[in-house]
């Protein structure tokens, strides 16, 4: 069985309102992506896009998903209605020589609160490891 390596930054990290849709999978870090990418509250979830002015990236989790939790990652976050597009992003060491997937938001987001520290506020964070 071969996995995918997805970066989530959302309601789907460890603590979040959605994790249970990849709670079953396997964690495998937290992480920050490189300058030029902004999150945008959308309503009760965050949009991930690039933005090559962005100075601060994003914080989030990487997780490694079965064939099944990539279909259901996907009919999740709306890839079907195109509300996301599911691409490679590049991510820092240990990540920086794997192919690891994200969720892009793909509607405009003029009008949108940007998330200026790049971090999706979760209201039980988890334990530390």
């Amino acid at each position: 069985m071969s996995e995918t390596l997805v970066f989530v930054y959302g309601t789907l990290k460890r603590g979040a309102t959605n994790h249970a849709v990849l709670a079953d999978q396997r964690f495998l870090g937290e992480t920050r992506t490189p300058p030029g990418y902004r999150l945008y509250v959308v309503a009760d979830y965050p949009g991930l896009v690039r933005e090559p002015s962005d100075r601060r990236g994003v914080a989030g989790e990487v997780w490694a998903v079965s064939p099944d939790a990539l279909h259901r990652l996907d009919e999740f976050e709306g890839v079907p209605q195109r509300l996301y597009r599911r691409d490679s992003i590049a991510l820092p060491a240990p990540f920086e020589n794997k192919e690891v997937f994200a969720y892009y938001y793909l509607r405009n987001t003029r009008g949108r609160r940007l998330l200026v520290d790049g971090i999706w506020p979760v209201r039980n964070p988890p334990p530390p490891v």
